[in-house]
């Protein structure tokens, strides 16, 4: 008897010996695996997390808090003058690689509802980002919208080419976007308006929506105003002086140094002269 009596408790160790071994590995196992998805978590979000924590990625100087500080200071002040205007941003590859899914509103109280994003330069490079924020934005369901940044001293023909082969518009988005801010060195200004007009010509005959005009406020009123008053403009200010969006302007980009969650750089904000269900009716059919 005492022998049965050993034999059953030494089979009983070992079989609890046996399961707490097994016991320890699993915990360990699926601790490890937390540990994997919460440090995969928390690096996909980083950027969103880093805005909602209140971190920088880089340390500012005293001038440039301060204009910092003026600048939002300036910020609120123009978007609480125009309560109940659509509010948006611009991109392009300098703003980095954007969390879209943070992407939401402006100083935590003004939606986001449009974006444009910068697709071509001149007459051979694409944004970098412009594929990625693309379809960021869709997917974050903004509004969005591309534009090309204009190259006085190359051909026009191949600047509206490129763009036409890299920007696939669909039902819902904005109308191509020209960017205009520097002029020609070695044409004259006539020369300049031709090529402007026949990038805006076959832009538009290929997408059947009339391009907007991107510019400064002092380009538009010294250059454009009277020779493409067909045009609608987004006209960029960023003076203090100016406090609202003119009656003729259809956008306005009123500051680059705002700060959004999902974007580690800062980014230029604009302003729809209308609301939201009047942007969605300028959208492509």
């Amino acid at each position: 008897m005492k022998r049965k009596s050993v034999t059953r408790k030494q089979s009983y160790n070992r079989k609890t010996s046996s399961g707490s071994s097994i016991g320890k590995i699993f915990r360990y196992l699926t601790f490890i695996v937390f540990i994997g998805l919460f440090l995969g978590t928390a690096y996909h979000y980083r950027r969103g997390l880093a805005y909602y924590l209140g971190f920088k990625s880089e340390k500012l100087s005293e001038k440039e808090i301060e204009d910092k500080r003026l600048s939002d200071v300036r910020n609120f002040q123009v978007l609480a003058k125009h309560e109940g205007k659509s509010i948006g941003l611009d991109v392009s590859e300098y703003q980095g690689k954007i969390s879209w899914s943070y992407v939401d509103t402006l100083e935590q109280k003004y939606p986001l509802d449009f974006v444009f994003i910068r697709a071509t330069v001149g007459r051979d490079r694409k944004d970098f980002q412009f594929k990625r924020n693309w379809i960021g934005a869709k997917e974050n369901k903004m509004i969005r919208g591309a534009y090309h940044y204009y190259r006085p001293n190359e051909n026009s023909i191949e600047q509206a080419d490129l763009f036409i082969k890299t920007v696939k518009l669909e039902k819902g988005d904005l109308p191509p976007v020209l960017d205009i801010e520097k002029l020609p060195k070695n044409q004259s200004l006539d020369s300049l308006k031709k090529g402007l007009k026949r990038w805006l010509l076959k832009v538009e005959n290929h997408y059947k929506v009339r391009p907007i005009i991107y510019t400064g406020e002092r380009y538009y009123a010294d250059f454009l105003k009277d020779e493409f008053g067909e045009y609608l403009f987004w006209i960029a200010n960023y003076n203090f002086y100016r406090e609202r969006i003119e009656d003729d302007w259809l956008f306005w980009q009123f500051t680059e140094k705002a700060t959004v969650p999902g974007i580690e750089r800062t980014v230029d904000v604009n302003i729809y002269n209308g609301d939201l269900q009047q942007l969605q009716f300028i959208t492509v059919d």
